[in-house]
């Protein structure tokens, strides 16, 4: 038996920095028994942390977890960014994300593919730490993010991420 197959035109509406509207088309084809991912778009400006992300990424279940979950070698480090509302990071976690699993004396987390300013693929990481900043977002990506897109700290970015 052949599956269906269906398609969509989904457009996407956001307000520009220049208070001007763009829209985007998408289209996407679903085959069989699928759905459809949904997007919060997230900003927040870069600041420097602690290095504790770097810390975290560089040991190995965390990069195993990383490749096989989410497709890619991480850059040692986390872009770190300081939201301008934390209202996106209350239904992120409430969504069910990709769990990192951790070893013995870490806490739990879990991630989230996403794209950084329309330009780069990675993801978001949501460690379920106690006492943990509501408006902290750490961005994983498989580059040096502040260099590959000139990043500095003040700078507001996007980030779009994906939940699905």
């Amino acid at each position: 038996m052949e599956s269906a197959s269906f398609r969509f035109l989904v457009k996407h509406f956001r307000l520009t920095p220049n208070r001007d509207y763009r829209i985007t088309t998408k289209e996407i084809q679903i085959r069989g028994i699928g759905y459809l991912t949904r997007e919060i778009v997230l900003k927040g400006k870069v600041f420097s942390g602690n290095k504790r992300g770097k810390r975290f990424v560089n040991l190995p279940w965390v990069k195993k977890q990383i490749n096989e979950k989410l497709g890619f070698n991480p850059y040692l480090g986390t872009l770190n960014l300081r939201l301008t509302n934390e209202t996106g990071v209350h239904k992120l976690r409430k969504a069910k994300g990709i769990k990192i699993k951790p070893e013995k004396g870490y806490y739990e987390g879990k991630c989230f593919k996403a794209l950084v300013m329309e330009k780069v693929e990675g993801a978001v990481v949501l460690p379920d730490v106690p006492e943990y900043p509501p408006d902290l977002l750490e961005v994983l990506a498989p580059v040096n993010l502040r260099k590959t897109l000139g990043l500095k700290d003040g700078v507001e970015i996007e980030v779009t991420i994906r939940i699905e």
